[in-house]
């Protein structure tokens, strides 16, 4: 028999094994409790990298694990295939986004296959093929048709670079979460979701995720960003309409001696149109559009505006006060306007401060008089009403309430809840999309698809235009449409591509059923599969696609299509992995294969032998060379090999450092059983292994090897499915393995080899989820039938986790002098006389006799001898 383990061999042999017996294909069985895992489908970028290779093989332990014990498993794989990574890429090299998504998938499933990984392909998923998007369109449709999809002209989020718009939840510190190009502010008529109609129940269905990490349900929470306060509303001067703010201080209101605007805001181009200060704000507006345009990036810049050239009226104080539009506005908070009450707002204290404008004291300090000429800051605390007619002498907090009642008798307010939450803008100016099944009409207006006209299909034999531009506005063949409201042949159909967060919001439902052509999905499989058991991903989808699939799961609520709104119950966010950077003074960032060790802790260039800098550890980049490919270390490992470390460096949700030294390791561990394997194969003759109780077995030593046996598998089993602690489990197996290689096999009598095959047996069981191809090979060469999937799980006997012996450490005068093991039920009397007969303590005790003997009786014994 080989003496080593041969991947190369035994790999490709189950693989094929596997495919043969389709042993991962699944289908609806209601006698089986279903468990469907999930890991999040990759863009399919041509090559996985390793951080693919631990989210995926994370799952398929689990799922190889339910399997064994009893589950019918939903394991499915697909591909997050639209979307501007695929566009930009294709653009990068010279080829279609079409081809080059297709010819990627292609080679990103064999790397998969080759990873030896449980999916049922026969579920296999594309987002960018019509009998997907077709569903999305329907869904489009029906959302359109119930109000919850609207249009609307709006200042959005643009990210030059790539051309296009993004949401609100795209933008990352003011930058592009794509290419970190800094993102403008432009005005386009784009379609929206209307998430905000759910922001409340996203809110607190967020306290009703157990199974979520917590860092997680924050995140959404502040992004969601629930207020509670006062809507007011201030008279625009000379005309019936108002503008609305949004404020959590209305005790502040008879302070209001400005208003301010964001440069987004509607009213801001209404307001100045026709007055001499149009072009001024224009001007502001323009300018505004280009700075960074968050919570933080507005603290970066002086705070200015300019005068809108009109006015509002003070719904308490009946004063004409000027309306501004102010760079330090942001239209995502509150209703995008805020009335300015600068001595008790410190921007607002600042802006006026520097346009001269009035600062008017409404609540201060019981003891203490402010004068608004020489303060030097505004005044946040609390205190007493002033300056604010009938409400002078007021706690200003009691005066929260009270105000609020008298602005909404006179019709100028209420209580009200607002949210951070905006609506999720969708429209993309992007080729490689779903196309929005929209027809604009010049007499009818939008019309809506028929839905027998279902997929519209976006052109695969389209050329980008320069810098990415899309191509669907220039041709005729796809814009030039018949309105199928008044059959008018003006007609145009959208050019726009959704966003592709849309694709991956539902995706999950559709592997329930992906061959289903009725619908979105089969009621009847989603009813038995959903929700998912289990999702995989990384934390950085927490406010994009995890929030919208929470989103659209409510929307499909409404309509009737579930009966549940969260998509998955329990969600694993796995660390990054990652490596130290190796930086060249000539060549800059290594790839590691181009740095040679010299000794321990010493690299040198092999491009030109100068000596190599190691840097910090940091996530995995291709732009900092700090990474591996996983074809490399298939080759010169093999799957198992690479999966057992990826689980083994450490626990799933924390950040796994790459240490080759550690892929060594896996290596030594992976042949250390195969030889151990093979030589209890060799020498052990009986048929089974032993299953009895440990008081059954008559050595001491077959009986500690049975009792560490059972205590591995319940080790095991609690792992996997307290915490996916992976990595101590593994430790286990290892302690096991140990333990039987201090034995003699060739002295070992026939009791005891059974409780070596039993241990060897369960160590192969307890692995088989980890190093599937390893263990079954061995447990094929152990003469066993089929695959050891389908074996069930090892189960542990309570009667045999405890031996009937208990270890007692004996010292003297406090000091440790010997050890030994003893009969757990033996009385005080038999320990003394022991522990006093033991040779080492007669040894210590030096002929003298002890003044006290203490026994402590706990999970050890203790003894200690006073002399």
């Amino acid at each position: 028999m080989e003496e080593r383990y041969h991947p190369e061999l035994v790999e490709p042999k189950w693989q094929a094994y596997w495919k043969e017996n389709q042993l991962f294909k699944v289908s609806c069985d209601p006698s089986k409790e279903k468990y469907y895992l999930l890991e999040m489908f990759p863009y399919p970028s041509g090559k996985i990298h390793i951080g693919h290779v631990r989210n995926y093989t994370i799952g398929d332990v689990v799922v190889r694990y339910k399997r064994m014990q009893g589950f019918n498993v939903l394991h499915p794989m697909g591909w997050d295939a639209f979307g501007m990574p695929a566009e930009n890429a294709a653009i990068d090299n010279n080829t279609h986004p079409a081809a080059w998504t297709y010819d990627n998938i292609t080679a990103m499933r064999e790397q998969l296959k080759k990873m030896g990984f449980s999916y049922d392909w026969d579920r296999e998923i594309a987002t960018c093929r019509p009998e997907y998007y077709k569903w999305e369109q329907w869904l489009f449709l029906k959302m359109l048709e119930k109000g919850m999809a609207y249009r609307k002209e709006s200042y959005v989020n643009w990210c030059e670079k790539c051309n296009t718009v993004l949401a609100n939840e795209q933008v990352e510190q003011d930058k592009c979460w794509r290419c970190s190009q800094t993102v403008q502010q432009k005005k386009l008529w784009q379609w929206f979701f209307k998430i905000t109609d759910y922001a409340e129940d996203l809110l607190i269905h967020c306290d009703k995720l157990p199974g979520w990490p917590d860092k997680v349900t924050v995140m959404q929470k502040n992004w969601i960003g629930r207020s509670v306060g006062s809507e007011l509303k201030f008279q625009i001067h000379g005309k019936e309409d108002d503008i609305v703010v949004f404020t959590t201080r209305p005790d502040t209101i008879f302070g209001a001696t400005f208003m301010c605007l964001a440069p987004e805001h509607p009213l801001v181009e209404t307001l100045s149109k026709g007055t001499d200060k149009e072009n001024e704000v224009k001007a502001f507006v323009q300018k505004i559009s280009s700075q960074e345009r968050s919570a933080e990036g507005i603290e970066k810049y002086e705070k200015e505006g300019v005068f809108t050239g009109a006015y509002c009226i003070n719904p308490a104080t009946g004063e004409k006060i000027p309306v501004y539009t102010a760079n330090f506005v942001l239209m995502e908070y509150g209703t995008g306007a805020i009335m300015s009450v600068p001595a008790g707002d410190q921007r607002d204290f600042e802006f006026a401060r520097k346009y001269g404008l009035e600062i008017r004291i409404i609540v201060q300090p019981e003891e203490e008089e402010f004068d608004p000429n020489t303060m030097e800051q505004a005044y946040t605390g609390e205190g007493v009403m002033v300056n604010s007619g009938k409400f002078n002498g007021m706690d200003n907090k009691k005066a929260m309430d009270v105000m609020t009642d008298w602005l909404e008798k006179k019709g100028k307010g209420k209580k009200t809840v607002s949210y951070r939450l905006r609506d999720w803008g969708i429209s993309r100016q992007r080729y490689w999309g779903a196309p929005i099944p929209v027809i604009h009409c010049p007499d009818c207006g939008v019309v809506p698809v028929p839905e027998s006209d279902l997929p519209i299909k976006l052109p695969e034999d389209a050329n980008l235009l320069e810098k990415g531009g899309s191509p669907l506005s220039n041709l005729d063949y796809f814009k030039k449409a018949t309105c199928p409201s008044c059959g008018s042949e003006d007609a145009k159909r959208d050019t726009d591509t959704m966003d592709t967060f849309v694709e991956s919001s539902w995706y999950y439902l559709r592997y329930c059923s992906p061959r289903y052509d009725k619908g979105m999905f089969d009621p009847e499989e989603v009813k038995y599969w959903a929700p998912v058991d289990q999702y995989i991903g990384g934390v950085e989808h927490a406010v994009l696609h995890l929030l919208y699939s929470r989103y659209f799961m409510r929307v499909l609520h409404t309509l009737g299509m579930i009966d549940f709104k969260e998509p998955f119950t329990r969600l694993l966010t796995q660390g990054m992995v990652c490596k130290e950077t190796m930086t060249c003074p000539e060549h800059g960032f290594l790839y590691p294969e181009e740095a040679k060790k010299i000794e321990e802790g010493k690299f040198i260039c092999t491009k030109c032998n100068n000596d190599v800098e190691l840097g910090r550890v940091i996530k995995m980049s291709k732009s900092k060379k700090n990474v591996v490919d996983p074809n490399e270390l298939l080759e010169k490992y093999g799957a198992d090999v690479t999966r057992l470390f990826s689980l083994f460096a450490a626990p799933p949700e924390r950040d796994l450092e790459w240490s080759e030294d550690g892929v060594e390791g896996s290596h030594r561990f992976v042949n250390r059983v195969w030889r151990l394997a093979l030589e209890c194969i060799g020498k052990i003759d009986n048929p089974q292994g032993f299953n009895g109780a440990a008081s059954d077995l008559s050595s001491s030593q077959a009986k500690e090897l049975y009792i560490k046996a059972n205590h591995t598998i319940k080790k095991v089993t609690d792992d996997i499915d307290k915490s996916f602690h992976f990595n101590t489990a593994i430790s286990a197996v290892m302690e096991l393995v140990n333990g039987v290689y201090a034995i003699d096999i060739d002295s070992a009598d026939a009791e005891l080899k059974e409780v070596i095959l039993f241990s060897l047996e369960s160590i192969l069981l307890l692995l088989s989820p980890i190093l599937p191809h390893f263990c079954e090979e061995l447990f094929e060469k152990l003469g066993k039938k089929g695959s050891i999937l389908e074996r069930p799980w090892p189960s542990y006997r309570e009667d045999s986790l405890e031996t009937d012996e208990v270890l007692v450490i004996v010292q003297v005068n406090g000091k440790l002098r010997s050890k030994f093991t003893i009969a757990t039920d033996c009385d005080e009397a038999v320990l003394k006389e022991t522990a006093l007969a033991d040779k080492k303590i007669i040894k210590h005790m030096g002929g003298k006799e002890p003044k006290k003997v203490i026994v402590i009786r706990k999970k050890q014994t203790l003894i200690n001898i006073v002399v």
